[in-house]
């Protein structure tokens, strides 16, 4: 009888050890997908930061060219103001309407920018200044970076939560206290393609 009550022990304490091995990879693997999260909303961040950048060096060659735009200049900079004062750590990437500030921010600042560029259509000086120019291909291609970025962020966003609802880790998530990430998303009016031309 006790060599079955020794037996019996060694099983379950087998058993024991391999479901925690078990629960420690499951968490592990969440843990990584879920630093790939905030290693990816870090990169996008990073190029809305890039554009935040160049903004002043673009508003400053077209005030050289504009001066009676005020209006649509001081717009861009407090757009890009507002912009660069929501920031997103990447524990508030499990809130939603955080995420919908940050994007209507960005949003704002895009307006501004595309009635901006729209401005430089009556400065044909402007549009051929090599400052302006360079600066223009630079954010051109910062807006393609984002895009880049936020598709990016979104496909390990979606890994990430696909794990966690999968069977087991939604188990091992719900004890961990693994929280679903918020995707980036279109805004209503994405729909409408902006009207700028050079």
């Amino acid at each position: 009888m006790g060599r079955w009550l020794v037996g019996g022990l060694v099983v379950i304490l087998v058993i024991a050890v391999a479901v925690i091995g078990w629960a420690i990879s499951i968490n592990n693997q969440l843990v990584r997908l879920d630093q790939s999260v905030g290693a990816s909303w870090a990169n996008v961040q990073n190029v809305y930061q890039r554009r935040a950048d160049l903004i002043p060096n673009l508003v400053e060659t077209v005030k050289g060219f504009a001066t009676q735009e005020r209006e649509v200049l001081t717009e861009v900079t407090e757009a890009r103001s507002r912009a660069t004062s929501v920031q997103l750590s990447p524990e508030a990437l499990n809130d939603p309407k955080a995420m919908q500030r940050f994007e209507a921010a960005q949003q704002q600042l895009s307006g501004a920018l595309s009635r901006l560029l729209v401005v430089v259509e009556r400065y044909p000086d402007l549009k051929s200044n090599q400052n302006f120019l360079a600066l223009q291909t630079q954010l051109e291609g910062t807006e393609n970076r984002i895009a880049v970025e936020r598709r990016r962020y979104n496909e390990t966003v979606r890994d990430y939560n696909t794990r966690l609802a999968l069977f087991p880790g939604s188990v091992v998530g719900r004890l961990a206290g693994f929280q679903p990430k918020t995707f980036f998303e279109a805004t209503p009016d994405a729909a409408t393609p902006p009207r700028v031309k050079f």
